[in-house]
This record gives structure tokens, C-alpha cells and sequence, in this order.
């Protein structure tokens, strides 16, 4: 009897060196995707239709607009109710879409409908776009986004629809016939969508002109907590909107663990930033100074909901105090909860590294927060993304402070602002130079996908050394 004798082909180098033939790793299609569709987006932008006064735009302005969207930032070189056509506008929406839900996500939504069968790959996919920690449910995930979409972009649309019928003086109850014309309807019905969408998604785009977002509506209450709860409910996380729905329903005892962090540490934040944002601006004349007491805590609540990642602002970003700008900056840095559509380093992140500093100072072993003890896997990656985020964040903050005759704050406030895909801005941005555009576009690009995910898009695993070295102390501290 012949023994079997199995023969190993080494691949082809065409397949080796062919990149539509090699296999890419789940994270690395998700990234490879959003660049793919910033480069259309800005194909589509640079052309003259997507212009009020039909004339191309430079490729660096529409590469950063369509970034900006994708990445749902909301820092714009262009005045999108003025310069953008209406088909300049809907491209914008389109992205900010996409780019708030993940390409994946929306792949998905046609599955569902279309009642296909999905792969475990493309779960994995959507695993990564939502940051979800499991993939046993993320088909029920799916249909929940859907239903969240669908309902909150909705009841959003149609509330700021309203309020926009009626004219800045609007009192409750009153409505105005006279504004009921069917070009005011129409543009009414525009801004209310628009708005709605790019608030849930956490964009901070806008239409309200000249660059000054909704600092008109600065005592207005319908826009001041319609539009931070479409924040709120972005940002706080798809899981733990599921994971709200689902014990709601009863379907499960009570929240998980990780829903329960994550609103804590959003309660905390929110709660935190507008106390100091009232106290740090009560008597500045350019911000809340004017305001009487009921104006001057939305307008904090308005800005220290934004602040995290959202970018609309009721009072000008650029006449507060230096003290309030590195506030904000934190809070930025901060920014929404995982799964979200927001960015920034996460709620939960944060927590992790807050306890675990809490635990090396009381000289504990472990990490706990609450009753449960938090593995170190987590924590690790936790330091990990502070370490890169930072890093990454010092760098591109000496790059353009070196470029650009700004001061360094109104700089480092627009990076992070970049970075947490937040698109506050103290009025520069429109006039970067054609290079830093492009590092802000970077910025918001990796901000988008995450620091950790930009590394590990070149590794398809983790390498593990052959030989386990030897232990030694190092001091320090």
C-alpha cells in the first residue's frame, strides 16, 4: 500500500501581488469601503451641479466636504445652504447617511428587506461598523437600527418641520396661516429632514446659512431639545438602544452591563458640561451674557450636548472663553458611546481608563466598576486607543500650527474637533491652506474609523512570539 503523499502549491504571485484577488480581513474591507465613498462623494460634489452658481469646486474643498459628511463632522469650507444646489445638498445628506450607519449597515437593511441570506463574513462586517461586541444577535441589531432610523429621523423631521412653518418669534399654539405657501412648505419640509438626519447621525451639517448653525434659535426650546435628543439617541449607541428596547419590551430582566455604563458616563458628561459651560460663560457678552436664566442654561445644555459630537451650535464657538475651549476640547475628545454615530475616543473608553487610574492609585489588582470586575484585555485596549489617539492628535496639531498663522487653541481645537468628528469650529476652516484641508480630512477620516482600526487594517492577525522571553523589572513612574 502506497502511503498518500499530499503536494502544498505555494499561491501564484499573480494572486500574491493582485489586490482584487487577495482576501481582506472584515476591518479592513469596513475602512477600504468609507475610502471609496469619500471618493465618489467628492467626484460627485466637484462637479457643477452640485453648486448653487454652477461652477466646478476644487477637488481639496469637495474631498473635504465629502469626508466631512462621511465621517459625520460637520466642519465645512463651504457654506452648505449657500453655495451647495439642492443636488449639492441631497449628495451631502446621502453621505452623512451612510457614513453615520456604515456602508455595511445599509448593505444589510437590503438583506433584510429583499429576505436574503447573509454570510458569516458579512456579519463580522457589520460587527465592525457597529463595534458590537458579540455577532450571535447582530441580525436583530440590524432590523432594531432600522426601526430607531426610521422612527426617530422621522418624528424629528416632521417636529422641526413645524417649527420652521413659523417665523423665529414662534410661541406654542400660535401658528402663523400666512407662512403656508406651498414654496415654504416644501423648504420647511427640506430643513426639517435634513436637520433630522443630520442631528441623529451626529453630523452638525446645516442649512441655516452663513455659517451660524442655529445661534438664532438660541432661547428656542422645540430646536434646543428636539435637536440634542436626536443627538442624545445618536450617539448614545445602537446597542444600547436595542438593549433599552428590549427591556423595555421585557424581554430581558434589566439592561446589560455595558448599556449601563455607557448612560451613566453620558448622564455624567452632559449633566458636567453644562454646569461648566454656564458657569465659564455666564458673564461673557458674546455667548450667554445677554441671556436671562432659562436662555442661559439651554444654551449650555445645547453646548454641552453638541460638544461631544455633534457640532450645531446656538452661540459662536469662536467668542468663548479660552477656559471653555479646553473644555470642550476634552469633551470632544471624549465624545459618543460605541456603536453610535458619533466618534471621538468613546464614553466607555474613558470610564475604563478613569477606573483603572482609580485602581493603580489604591494599589488594586483588578479593575472594577460598580460590582464587576473589568477584564484587562479591555482595559488594555482602552490605553492603547488614549496613547494613539493622543499621540496621533499632537502630531497633526504641531503639523498645521506650523503651517497656519492661527493660534495654537483656535488649532488644536479644530483637530480634535476633526478627530472626535464633532465639526465645532472657531471659524477657521475656511481658511486652511489646500494642505492642512487635507490633514483635517485625514484627521476626520481617522477619527471616523477609529485610531486602533487604521493599525490593525495591516495586520490579519496577531503575531505572538515563537519563543516566550524572560521577565525583567523596569522602574517607572
Amino acid at each position: 500500500m502506497k502511503p498518500l503523499i499530499f503536494k502544498l502549491e505555494k499561491p501564484s504571485l499573480l494572486k500574491q501581488i493582485n489586490p482584487l484577488t487577495r482576501q481582506y480581513s472584515p476591518i479592513q474591507l469596513v475602512v477600504l469601503s468609507y475610502i471609496v465613498v469619500i471618493l465618489l462623494g467628492a467626484a460627485l460634489l466637484a462637479q457643477p451641479f452640485a453648486t448653487k452658481t454652477y461652477q466646478r469646486t476644487h477637488f481639496i474643498d469637495a474631498l473635504f466636504t465629502s469626508t466631512s459628511a462621511v465621517a459625520v463632522t460637520g466642519l465645512v469650507v463651504k457654506d452648505t445652504a449657500t453655495y451647495w444646489s439642492p443636488i449639492g445638498q441631497a449628495i451631502i445628506l446621502l453621505l452623512i447617511q451612510i457614513g453615520g450607519l456604515g456602508y455595511v449597515t445599509i448593505f444589510m437593511f437590503f438583506f433584510l428587506v429583499f429576505q436574503r441570506k447573509v454570510t458569516l463574513k458579512q456579519e463580522m462586517m457589520l460587527q465592525e461598523t457597529l463595534n458590537n461586541p458579540t455577532i450571535r444577535e447582530i441580525m436583530k441589531l440590524a432590523r432594531h437600527i432600522l426601526y430607531f432610523v426610521v422612527i426617530f429621523e422621522g418624528v424629528g423631521a416632521i417636529i422641526l418641520f413645524l417649527r420652521f412653518l413659523e417665523p423665529i418669534t414662534f410661541y406654542p399654539f400660535a401658528i402663523n396661516f400666512s407662512n403656508f405657501s406651498i414654496s415654504n412648505i416644501f423648504y420647511s419640509a427640506w430643513r426639517g429632514i435634513f436637520h433630522a438626519i443630520s442631528a441623529f447621525n451626529n453630523a452638525g451639517f446645516d442649512l441655516m446659512g452663513n455659517f451660524k448653525s442655529f445661534t438664532e434659535y438660541v432661547g428656542d426650546p422645540i430646536i434646543t431639545f428636539t435637536i440634542t435628543s436626536l443627538i442624545i439617541l445618536g450617539g448614545i449607541g445602537f446597542y444600547v438602544l436595542s438593549d433599552a428596547y428590549k427591556t423595555f419590551k421585557g424581554r430581558q430582566p434589566k439592561l446589560s452591563y455595558h448599556s449601563k455604563i455607557a448612560i451613566s458616563a453620558t448622564i455624567f458628561l452632559i449633566v458636567t458640561g453644562t454646569l461648566l459651560v454656564f458657569i465659564l460663560e455666564y458673564d461673557n457678552p458674546k455667548t450667554i451674557g445677554n441671556l436671562n436664566l432659562p436662555g442661559k442654561v439651554m444654551a449650555s445644555y445645547f453646548q454641552s450636548v453638541t460638544a461631544r459630537t455633534a457640532g450645531f451650535n446656538t452661540i459662536a464657538t469662536g467668542a468663548l472663553t479660552n477656559a471653555t475651549l479646553l473644555f470642550i476640547i476634552a469633551l470632544m475628545f471624549i465624545g459618543a458611546s460605541p456603536g453610535g454615530t458619533g466618534g471621538g475616543i468613546k464614553t466607555t473608553t474613558a470610564t475604563a481608563i478613569f477606573y483603572y487610574i482609580r485602581s493603580m492609585i489604591n494599589r488594586k489588582n483588578t479593575v472594577e466598576i460598580g460590582n464587576r470586575r473589568i477584564p484587562y484585555d479591555a482595559v488594555n485596549k482602552a490605553v492603547t486607543i488614549l496613547v494613539i489617539s493622543i499621540t496621533f492628535i499632537f502630531f497633526m496639531t504641531l503639523i498645521i500650527s506650523s503651517i497656519e498663522p492661527f493660534a495654537f487653541v483656535r488649532v488644536l481645537f479644530e483637530v480634535v474637533s476633526a478627530f472626535g468628528t464633532v465639526g465645532l469650529s472657531t471659524g477657521i476652516t475656511p481658511f486652511l491652506s489646500p494642505i492642512s484641508k487635507f490633514l483635517i480630512s485625514l484627521t476626520m477620516f481617522t477619527g471616523r474609523v477609529g485610531t486602533l482600526s487604521i493599525i490593525l487594517i495591516f495586520s490579519m492577525q496577531l503575531r505572538r512570539g515563537k519563543v516566550l522571553l524572560p521577565t525583567e523589572e523596569l522602574t517607572v513612574g
